[in-house]
Parts: C-alpha cells; structure tokens; sequence
C-alpha cells in the first residue's frame, strides 16, 4: 500500500470543516491501493512555522520510502520549507503543493518563514514536485504558482480554470498524476 502524508491548510477548524473534504475526495479516487494519513497540526487557527516543523518531522520520519507528501494552502508552504531545511531519512516519491501561497518576492510576507532564492537545490534530489492552483483562489491568488514554479523550474504546475482555494473539493488531477508516478 502506498502512504501519502496530506498536510492541512491553517484557519479555525480546517482539519475537520475544510480540508478533510479535500482527502475524502482524495482517497475516493486513489482507492483502496493508498493509504493518506492526515494528522491535525498543533493550533491550526494560528499555524507557527516551528511547532508545524517538529509535528511534520516526527510524520515525515514515520513514513515509509517513496511515500509522497501533499501540503494545502499554508500547510503546502511550511510543508515545502520544512523539506528544504531538514535532513530527510526517507526517500520521497513526490512532493504536492496546493494552493500554497509563496514566501518572498511578489508572494506573501512571513515573520518566521525565510524567503529562499535557492528554494530548488534545498530540496531532495530527484523527487518529482507537482504544484496545483486554482484560477478562482480568492486566498492566495494564482500568480503565487507562478513565483513556486520559478523558483522549482523542474516542477509540474498545474494551473486549473474555475477552481477556488480548495480546487472545489475535486483532486482528480492530483490523484491522476499520483497514480502515474
């Protein structure tokens, strides 16, 4: 069984009104060959880039090589910066980014994220990095994919029309370009 790790999005009550929506539908079309694991991150209404890392750590150690890692909205961006910092003991099979929004130039500002001009060459050699964004994001808007995609130029983005924040609920192109890896 192939484990993927879905990592949550930040705001008041996103891991049980929001974004378990996204891995329902996740799981629906992967099926029964994929196991998604989807821990609640610590204070999700206040997401803090240190006590996210030290949960996301101790997920990512527990994880089994060529498990793949999805990170939304603001769970994407600290997922994404975790993996550029840490020394990882597992061999990913992908990285997944929806709707994340960008730390640095042209992006969102952050106090406790670093902006990193060599986002790519921090990150796990050889893994696949998919990025997803929603024409109709509202949140964190589409130019946010454009500034991750330059900053990863070996990265797939996925630009899809008329999709919110939250892709409307439907990771079919997520779970299509899953099972092909």
């Amino acid at each position: 069984m192939k484990q993927i790790l879905f990592v949550q999005g930040g705001g008041k009550d996103v891991h049980e009104q929001w974004d378990n929506k996204l891995v329902e539908d996740l799981r629906r079309q992967l099926g029964r060959a994929y196991e998604v694991r989807y821990p609640i991150m610590p204070n999700e209404a206040d997401p803090q880039f240190a006590s996210w890392r030290a949960a996301l750590e101790k997920e990512i150690a527990t994880l089994p090589n060529g498990a793949i890692v999805v990170g939304h909205s603001v769970g994407g961006t600290i997922l994404i910066n975790v993996l550029a910092e840490c020394a990882l003991t597992v061999a990913l099979g992908a990285i997944v980014l929806i709707a994340a929004p960008f730390i640095g130039d042209g992006g969102w500002k952050s106090e406790d994220i670093e902006p990193r001009s060599d986002l790519a060459t921090r990150l796990p050699p050889g893994v696949p990095v998919f990025l997803y964004h929603g024409d109709k994001d509202e949140i964190a808007p589409i130019s946010h994919v454009a500034l991750y995609a330059r900053a990863i130029p070996y990265a797939r983005v996925r630009r899809l029309v008329n999709r919110d924040h939250q892709l409307n609920n439907d990771l079919s192109e997520v779970a299509g370009d899953i099972r092909e890896l």
